[in-house]
């Protein structure tokens, strides 16, 4: 959307309206198409006003776990059966149906995960993609392939969905990635409980209407809000679950992986996971960068979202020749930047998500108070909510926590280094390779990121962050995650098993009552 049009920001603001009245939301259970109420509940709130509740929320338990598994191994076999164009059909509504309430579901994040305008617009817009892209390369790779041309032989290898899956999703795009993973297993042929996180319910709730207005049979999808201390664990090992879509923090994918690498009793398959851990990511500006683009670049990539995103940019990398004088435009630069609430569409960053997240980043601040420069500092201006404030360090140690760990906050450490040798050595010396970017108009050291920059995705001369599906596969290795890039050609694959089945043609005598 053109936030420039008058128009556009007046159908927003009464997009914002309309979703202000209808909360508080009640967001219960589905299970086989059943909406079903529970003994425990929380809340969500708004990160800017945590006294503003958006949702109250029915809390799933053990037993529902249990319960939401059964279901969906119970429709599985109607849904294999399923033609994967049908199965693909079901994707293209759902499509539809996010594009009739494209302005409800982003305000509806604006609210309850603290999402500016123009970035919860594009996580709805990104959810579409996914089921545009992911509907269509179902329909490319569903006829089986003619293996080898033997006279006598007919080899065909397809593919088969995996079984009852889990989406494990995240709260940072609560719409886009629960869509992306589930649209994805769905299509594959797979029924799925989906747990959205406990801090965007509501947004999860939406997640399953799409699904629902497209006509999904019931049991296929399910939902499943509930704290993941209660439920993860248990559906994670259940033995009917044959895979486990994640995306969130190291630790949690971690855990997820250990757990489901040990055969549960009653188990059938060994588990796959498919698990999205975040980054350390780094911008290296070279001496002959264009300096306005790389401080436009640098500020997007690291503040946009609070610099709350995977793939943002946390750490800084300047070589020498022009550190003084490009931190001096990026100083005046992020000073500009307006802050505060992001209901009004002018606010570029607000509050981070939730008490827990402001008490981490506070403590990465208060070591970076002692251990580096500051060089920006600036709080949130009428801030109600879990606001933490701007931040860029200066003078960080490339082996100092704040350059290695994942903060997940509006914070940057910049590292200053000799030449750009050196600026990749730094890159790479975190645990974790899921995006960077080189601002550079070297073709030789362009050149020489593309080998050695270990990364997922490599951006040359534009921000590290906002991958388009179909267009730039997103996704990371070493403790960035596991598994194919999403959005990309490849991801489907994860969620099916291959099969080749070979037939001799040559006919051996004469079977009576034979058909053929």
């Amino acid at each position: 959307l053109d936030w420039t049009l008058a128009a556009q920001r007046q159908r927003f603001g009464e997009a914002l309206r309309e979703v202000r009245q209808s909360l508080p939301r009640t967001v219960p259970l589905v299970i086989d198409g059943r909406r079903v109420d529970t003994e425990n509940t929380f809340v969500s709130v708004n990160p800017n006003d945590p006294e503003e509740v958006v949702a109250r929320v029915q809390a799933a338990s053990v037993d529902h776990a249990a319960a939401a598994i059964a279901a969906a191994a119970a429709a599985f076999p109607g849904w294999r059966r399923t033609a994967a164009g049908d199965r693909a059909e079901f994707l293209f509504r759902a499509a539809w149906a996010a594009r009739a309430t494209r302005r409800q579901l982003a305000a509806l994040q604006v609210f309850e995960v603290g999402k500016s305008w123009s970035e919860a617009d594009a996580d709805v817009c990104e959810a579409i993609d996914f089921l545009e892209y992911y509907g269509r390369e179902m329909l490319r790779i569903a006829a089986p392939r003619r293996m080898g041309h033997v006279p006598g032989e007919i080899s065909r290898l397809f593919y088969q969905p995996r079984g009852v899956g889990v989406v494990i999703a995240p709260w940072n795009f609560p719409f886009a990635i629960s869509v992306g993973m589930s649209a994805a297993a769905l299509v594959a042929g797979n029924t799925v409980v989906y747990k959205p996180a406990s801090q965007s319910p509501a947004v999860g709730q939406m997640v399953h209407w799409i699904f629902e207005q497209a006509g999904l049979p019931n049991g296929v999808l399910n939902f499943l809000p509930g704290p993941g201390g209660v439920i993860g664990d248990v559906l994670v090992t259940h033995p009917e679950v044959a895979f486990i879509a994640f995306t969130g923090s190291r630790e949690v994918g971690l855990h997820i992986i250990e757990l489901a690498a040990k055969t549960s009793p009653g188990a059938r398959c060994v588990k796959s996971v498919v698990a999205e851990m975040g980054g350390k990511n780094a911008i290296i500006v070279d001496a002959d960068a264009d300096f306005d683009e790389a401080v436009r670049y640098v500020l997007d990539s690291a503040f946009a979202y609070q610099g709350q995103k995977c793939s943002a940019c946390s750490r800084l990398i300047v070589l020498e020749e022009n550190y003084d004088w490009f931190l001096s435009r990026l100083k005046e630069a992020a000073e500009s930047l307006p802050l505060g609430p992001v209901e009004e569409p002018m606010n570029f960053m607000g509050a981070v998500i939730d008490q827990q997240a402001r008490r981490k980043i506070e403590a990465y601040l208060e070591l970076g108070g002692k251990d580096a420069t500051i060089l920006v500092q600036r709080p949130i201006p009428n801030a109600r909510g879990h606001a933490v404030p701007l931040t860029i360090f200066t003078d960080v140690p490339p082996d100092h926590p704040l350059a290695q760990e994942e903060i997940f906050g509006p914070v940057l450490s910049v590292i200053k280094v000799k030449d750009f040798d050196q600026a990749l050595a730094v890159a790479n010396s975190t645990p974790y390779a899921l995006t960077g970017g080189v601002l550079s108009r070297s073709p030789e050291h362009i050149e020489q990121a593309e080998r050695e920059f270990l990364v997922g995705n490599l951006y040359i001369n534009r921000g590290c962050t906002g991958a388009i599906v179909g267009r730039h596969p997103f996704g990371g290795f070493r403790m960035s995650g596991i598994g194919s890039k999403a959005g990309g050609p490849d991801y489907l694959k994860q969620f099916m098993v291959p099969r080749n089945v070979v037939e001799n043609t040559v006919r051996k005598g004469f079977a009576p009552g034979s058909t053929r």
